[in-house]
């Protein structure tokens, strides 16, 4: 049983991180170089995978069903607290809103398309929001099953796409140097926020377990499968186009035709399709199984069928309400995605951990090796990504995309 759950936790965090945003990898690594843009992803990873084992370290001292609510207050104090769940909701809901918005819009495409109908845009976001808020509310064991499913499928359209593209790599694309420098500090945020998963690491807690051994098995094991499928994507995306053609694609969209041509293969862009939508519910599955947690814990709602449902409520009622009447607010709202993660997923996880080592003189538990020296790293790499952002949003460094 206990195999069972840590199997399908891996494959959740590698569903949380394996989003939609996979597909921009390509554009925002435009101009960068193969290898540049491969050292930036394995450091997003190194990075990421550190602060999840940070998380891991603090729930042994917590209760089994703390969320990051529970574990600020404790070590953070009110304030710090205040700032966690800001940030939690803040880009939890975006997120949430942004996926309810494009999953929508897809979804009523894939049915007008299929059965001929005429529906609008809000009806395939209500519909979407219905689907996964009522697998999130029977419990994270029914979210496993789901997510397994999906994965499975989205696997398999990915080894799909992979064996269509792969002839078409060639190897002087790869050894392209980059092409201006100021594009690596443009992709920092992006490649940083294609590995974020720590929203739901309290959920996958709760489900496996408070067995340390276990849970850092599946923190590391499920952060990796997307750092090998992202090697993989980047081999493919960037081995079959050259920087200047990866730069003057017009978009995701522009990008996906350019392949398609080379590849002189229509189903490129059906698997394409697919594996968007595929991606869009398996991040939004773990995203918003993340935030009903968190809910769950700071309303003090009961596990029982009413207050799971007011949970539910409280977790999708105003995303979809921003995604139907006024979406450009929270679409806008992803572009500050990447500060809001850097403080969720490094300086909160820094600053507790720092806060406990200190408050405690045995070595009793487990405990993330590198010591203070790793903790003001992994901060300095926060700020790293932070200043990348605000300076992109200022003109100082060229836009990506």
């Amino acid at each position: 049983m206990l195999k069972n759950k840590t199997i399908g936790s891996m494959l959740i965090v590698a569903g949380t991180t394996i989003g939609a945003g996979m597909l921009a990898l390509p554009i925002a690594s435009a101009g960068l170089g193969f290898m540049t843009a491969l050292a930036l992803i394995v450091v997003s990873w190194i990075l990421m995978t550190y602060t999840a084992l940070l998380m891991l370290e603090l729930h042994q001292f917590a209760p089994r069903d703390a969320t990051l609510n529970t574990l600020a207050k404790r070590w953070l104090g009110k304030r710090g607290q205040y700032i966690a769940n800001f940030s939690m909701v803040f880009l939890f809901y975006a997120l949430c809103a942004a996926y309810i918005a494009g999953g929508g819009a897809q979804l009523q495409e894939r049915i007008n398309l299929g059965f001929e109908l005429e529906i609008a845009p809000q009806f395939g976001s209500v519909i979407l929001a219905v689907i996964i808020a009522s697998v999130v509310t029977l419990g994270t064991s029914k979210v496993d099953k789901f997510n397994r499913i999906l994965f499975s499928i989205k696997v398999i359209v990915l080894a799909s796409l992979f064996y269509m593209l792969t002839p078409y790599v060639q190897s002087k694309h790869l050894l392209e140097m980059p092409v201006e420098k100021g594009l690596i500090l443009s992709a920092i945020p992006v490649v940083f926020t294609s590995f974020g998963f720590h929203g739901s690491i309290p959920s996958i807690v709760k489900y496996v377990g408070l067995d340390v051994k276990v849970l850092r098995k599946v923190m590391i094991a499920g952060a990796a499968l997307p750092l090998v499928i992202y090697i993989f994507w980047q081999l493919l995306s960037q081995g079959i186009m050259s920087q200047s053609d990866l730069l003057n694609s017009e978009g995701l969209s522009g990008f996906v035709a350019s392949v398609a041509g080379i590849a002189h293969n229509s189903n490129v862009s059906i698997a394409v399709k697919l594996f968007a939508d595929l991606a869009l519910a398996t991040s939004f599955l773990g995203v918003s199984l993340g935030l009903f947690d968190f809910f769950a814990d700071a309303f003090k709602q009961g596990d029982n069928n009413q207050g799971r449902v007011i949970t539910a409520l409280i977790t999708f009622i105003p995303p979809l309400g921003f995604a139907l009447f006024y979406p450009q607010g929270f679409i806008m709202a992803l572009g500050y995605a990447a500060i809001a993660l850097v403080v969720l997923a490094v300086f909160l996880p820094v600053a507790m951990v720092y806060k406990q080592r200190a408050s405690t003189s045995t070595n009793t538990g487990y405990k993330v090796r590198s010591g203070r020296t790793g903790l003001l790293i992994a901060a300095l790499c926060g700020v790293l990504i932070i200043t990348a952002q605000f300076m992109q949003m200022s003109g100082f460094i060229p836009a990506i995309g």
